[in-house]
């Protein structure tokens, strides 16, 4: 690969300054790249092997439940796609807050998104290694979960091009297994599959067996709070444009394709797994939607076509997920709310100090999986499970302020637009307020715990983000106080 100019992102120059021996990101990332990383990342293993649990409460419904979070998702990245269109960065969410609301909501964000991703690391490369123990069982669990850790770290450090060519592969393999499961599925949901007899195959799964909606209406909020943390990850792609080399083109077509990925991936899958079989299969509970799925048509190896899948949206995740990360924590350090360190660049721009920190706390995350799973790791995966819901409802706000900001120092750059603004922001954030309402009654899917103990975090991080400001706040009038006295003594000596 040749390599690329330099390119600082929008908006690097923090508060503190460039940091010292810095070379900046680089724009690294192909348009391609920048492609398969928007329509990947709205494909995660969650939606492989999560679904069966939300048909499971729903019904043929849970396709209410996930057009519902499918809109959400599709709303808030319109938003996001406006403010990062006019200014690009490593940052994305959190640089906008910054700017929009105050250093304490910027820092807050940053820093509780960061904190997700981490811990998405553990869950992930453990999930990852389940599967290739069962292939090869010589090497233990832990050491899987070590060896793929280690190897999309060194993919990561390489330089950025590196990881978007991995990821391009690895999305790349997720889209077009459901794009020919959709297909496939679809052929023999309507009889048009030839060599495929299947008596339980039809549209007629969504009405009978109960109905549309056999648990109650009540069972689609339900649903949406088993669906809406398996969208996480949309947003990557404008956190990756800061370094590609048309920023606000990649961050415009990316906003732009929001609404068929979401209405394809998703619901069309969807749409095929509860066609194709009767919502109360067994074999859905006993082996996960999409392999019950592929059984009934006949598929032979079903179980581990699904797990080949499903290890690639894994590696595809734990990728994107050390990439997101890292850029995080290298905006968070240049603003000054991180180890300066971490905005360090090496000669390929890449930020090695961000990526080792996050990678690091992900294999102490790993080390609680398999120590103290019940415990200590569980408290770790319920206290970051709402912080998709905290980003969403920051991102509202932020451009409720943003667009008030744009349209007054340089309008031209509006090139994306909030649809019905203010209004429609308005009823998105009250939407995901009521999802948080709703969440804080779910005792059964743990929704009332992972809410509360995602807000004792959250708190934490924000007494953490005061006390800062207040204590910079302090040096700096130490510092004014010290300057302004200078002259005056000069005046006295001369």
């Amino acid at each position: 690969m040749t390599s690329q100019p330099t390119q600082k992102t929008a908006g690097s120059a923090g508060p503190a300054g460039p940091a010292p021996g810095g070379h900046g990101l680089q724009a690294g990332l192909k348009n391609r790249h920048l492609s398969m990383i928007a329509i990947g990342g709205v494909i995660g293993a969650g939606l492989f092997v999560g679904s069966s649990s939300g048909i499971a409460t729903a019904g043929p419904g849970i396709l209410l439940s996930y057009a519902l979070v499918g809109t959400l998702v599709v709303l808030v990245m319109r938003m996001l796609g406006e403010m990062s269109a006019a200014n690009p960065t490593s940052g994305s969410f959190s640089a906008h807050a910054d700017r929009a609301l105050g250093r304490w909501a910027g820092f807050s964000i940053g820093w509780l998104y960061w904190f997700f991703w981490v811990v998405v690391l553990a869950v992930e490369a453990t999930a990852g290694a389940v599967i290739l123990e069962g292939w090869i069982p010589a090497v233990p669990q832990w050491a899987w979960a070590l060896i793929v850790m280690v190897v999309l770290t060194a993919t990561n450090l390489v330089s950025v091009g590196s990881y978007g060519e991995f990821e391009f592969w690895f999305a790349g393999i997720k889209v077009v297994a459901i794009a020919a499961f959709i297909v496939i599925g679809g052929l023999a949901v309507f009889g048009l599959l030839p060599g495929v007899d299947s008596d339980q195959a039809g549209i007629s799964n969504l009405t009978e067996h109960g109905g549309f909606l056999p648990n109650g209406a009540g069972a689609i909020l339900t649903g949406v709070l088993l669906v809406v943390f398996s969208f996480m990850g949309s947003e990557i792609a404008t956190l990756a444009a800061g370094e590609s080399e048309n920023p606000q083109q990649a961050v415009t077509k990316a906003t732009n394709s929001i609404i068929w990925r979401v209405a394809v991936f998703y619901l069309g899958s969807i749409f095929v797994v509860v066609s194709l079989l009767p919502w109360d299969s067994k074999s859905i509970a006993d082996d996960g939607s999409y392999v019950a799925a592929l059984d009934s048509l006949g598929i032979p190896h079903a179980g581990q076509i699904m797990n080949f899948i499903v290890l690639t949206s894994v590696l595809s995740c734990l990728n994107s997920g050390l990439y997101t990360a890292s850029r995080m924590a290298f905006s968070l350090g240049e603003r000054g709310d991180a180890p300066r360190a971490f905005a360090r660049t090496t000669g390929n721009g890449v930020p090695r100090t961000a990526i080792l920190a996050s990678v690091v706390f992900g294999f102490v995350a790993v080390f609680f999986n398999y120590a103290y799973p019940d415990s200590v790791f569980l408290f770790l995966v319920n206290s970051s499970g709402a912080v998709a819901l905290f980003v969403w409802l920051v991102i509202c706000f932020s451009q409720l302020r943003m667009r008030k900001i744009i349209q007054a120092e340089a309008p031209e750059k509006l090139v994306v637009k909030m649809w019905l603004y203010p209004y429609l922001t308005w009823a998105t954030a009250a939407l995901i307020v009521f999802v948080l309402g709703y969440m804080l009654t779910d005792t059964e899917h743990d929704g009332r715990k992972t809410v509360l103990l995602s807000l004792l975090v959250a708190a934490l991080v924000l007494v953490t983000a005061f006390v800062k400001e207040k204590v910079g706040r302090g040096r700096a009038a130490r510092v004014e106080v010290i300057a302004s006295a200078e002259p005056r003594d000069e005046v006295k000596t001369g």
